[in-house]
């Protein structure tokens, strides 16, 4: 289950959903541990709602160097002109999406990105997508943000879906929040699969009002980071993110380059400061000294439990890592050993946390009920356990994967048309059910296209050349539109087995693909009062009609 990060108009509250598997756990000394493999399968995991609160979220300047652009996207979406918010710029949506109506809410006191949403009104639409160009198999933190402020004079928000690169992501359902004063976020770290990334809004049965989207952000991650997932199979979403003995702000960019937000979490246990130097390049992962300049502990030869996060888990899977760091002045005395286990399972044997620092994480790891972190100090440990911040990500199985040849060729087509259907943004195919409009796919790996019926829909423009490459195309129904330009060598695609292009404006010779394709009937459409018609193998005419199907 994804997290849902919620603020309100300034403060913050955090609500997480959650998963679970448990393999090995691996630890991370100064020198990053090489990744591992895990291909176990496991089935789509429950979902939960974890709610943690939290206070109001950090966004100062650096004034040492001025406002730096992250890298990647910011997003406010709805919004008429670029904003800034803190040292973070926020560019309008224009050009990521070319669907919905702007809006905004006039409330005071907003964060300027939550001041503005797009909505999406059109119900015959089976999703609302945003395109952003990515570098295939580099990793992004994908963060939406959703506000209701009542845009569409409605009392509650509605509940709809969310949906990345073709994968359910999660419900939307921010209800509760909105009804507190807050907003809602939601985050997940996924590979870029092409060149282009989609986020997508889609309705469900009991979607009432129109789906809307207030911020999205794509944040580009290094390569080492979260780097023992198999992208190519999961996403990760979040649960929690919190340092630990921390009470206050929220810890973001830019302490965090790369804006991840680290809730502070508090309980009975003792709190220590650190007074040591801290070096994200010391840890796997990256995560910003300020996250780690505090920690819960106790006393020498006791043992120390930590239930993190509060609220209980069903059984799924998740990427869990814990951060550990000695908060003495570096000596050769600022050390402490001790195992780390997780709801009674070995977590990690021996772990010695100087001031250094140190990382321990399982890469696909089982919980349920409550988490319950233990540590236990060694004999010899001059000092007792602690343990300074921790992450857990669900595990998100992937929805499948359309042949890269059809998302590229059904993108030129929706290129080529000046006025497609709304929905032709994002994958093609998938999520299954939520293919574009007017097209029929196949079941099974890698999911094709398999039939595009478009008739009567209004459509302008014409066909590109690499719509031949749709090799799985068994019918075309594009009559009764005004289509113009040639028609393209459809040779290559050997199964399909009815054309249909009449009453279009398409012009110029019929390619030698099509009548020479053996066991096809090619059929003239009959001549108009004007005399125009089919001559000499040349298309002429806006009453032109071409229907290709196999003999029986």
């Amino acid at each position: 289950m994804p997290s849902r990060i919620t603020f309100p108009f300034l403060a913050l509250v955090v609500v997480a959903a959650a998963a679970a598997l448990f393999p090995t756990s691996y630890s991370q000394q100064p020198a990053a541990p090489q990744p591992r493999d895990d291909d176990r399968s496991q089935d789509h995991p429950d979902r939960v709602v974890l709610l943690v609160a939290l206070s109001s979220i950090h966004a100062s300047s650096d004034e040492t160097t001025g406002s730096i652009r992250l890298a990647g996207f910011y997003i406010s979406c709805g919004s008429a002109k670029d904003l800034q918010a803190g040292s973070i710029k926020w560019v309008r949506d224009e050009g990521f999406t070319a669907v919905g109506n702007a809006s905004t809410i006039d409330r005071p006191n907003l964060l300027p990105m939550l001041a503005t949403l797009r909505y999406f009104p059109d119900a015959t639409a089976r999703k609302y997508c945003y395109q952003l160009p990515v570098v295939k198999g580099t990793r992004y933190l994908v963060r939406t943000t959703y506000f209701y402020g009542g845009f569409d004079g409605g009392k509650d928000p509605p509940v709809f879906d969310q949906i990345i690169d073709g994968t359910r992501w999660s419900a939307v359902n921010t209800t509760d929040n909105y009804r507190r004063g807050m907003s809602t976020y939601f985050e997940i770290v996924v590979e870029g699969q092409g060149r282009t990334m989609s986020v997508c809004l889609a309705r469900r049965p009991e979607t009432k009002s129109s789906p809307f989207i207030s911020a999205l952000e794509v944040i580009d991650l290094e390569d080492s980071m979260y780097n023992t997932t198999d992208y190519e199979r999961y996403a990760m979403s979040t649960v929690a993110r919190s340092r630990f003995g921390s009470k206050g702000e929220i810890v973001s960019y830019p302490d965090d380059q790369y804006n991840r937000y680290w809730a502070p979490f508090a309980d009975a246990n003792p709190a220590v400061e650190s007074h040591s130097s801290i070096s994200p390049d010391d840890f796997w992962n990256q995560p910003p000294p300020k996250a780690l300049k505090a920690g819960v502990t106790t006393s020498r030869g006791k043992n120390l439990t930590v239930q993190w996060p509060p609220a209980e888990l069903p059984a799924a899977t998740y990427y869990v890592a814990l951060y550990f760091q000695d908060p003495r002045t570096a000596s050769p005395y600022s050390w402490r050993v001790f195992d780390v286990a997780v709801n009674g399972q070995v977590f990690f044997r021996g772990l010695n946390a100087s001031a250094t620092g140190v990382m321990v994480y399982s890469n696909m790891m089982q919980l349920s009920g409550k988490t319950e972190i233990l540590l236990t100090p060694n004999a010899t440990s001059p000092v007792g356990p602690l343990i300074n911040a921790g992450e857990i990500y669900q595990i998100v199985p992937l929805g499948g994967k359309t042949a890269t040849k059809d998302v590229v060729a059904m993108g030129d087509l929706a290129r080529s048309l000046k006025n497609p259907p709304p929905d032709w943004a994002g994958d093609p195919c998938l999520p299954p059910l939520l293919s574009w409009t007017g097209v029929v796919c196949s079941p099974g790996s890698p999911v094709r296209v398999l039939s595009l019926d478009l008739k009567n829909h209004g459509l302008s423009g014409s066909l590109p050349d690499s719509i031949g490459n749709l090799t799985g195309m068994q019918t075309i129904n594009l009559s009764g539109n005004k289509l113009s330009g040639s028609i393209p060598d459809l040779g290559s695609m050997h199964t399909l087995t009815v054309l249909y292009l009449n009453n279009n404006n398409l012009t110029g010779k019929i390619p030698d693909g099509l009548k020479n394709k053996p066991g096809l009937d090619l059929r003239r459409s009959q001549f108009n009062d004007e005399g125009r018609g089919q001559k000499g193998g040349k298309v002429i005419g806006s009453y032109w009609c071409l229907t290709l199907m196999y003999e029986s």
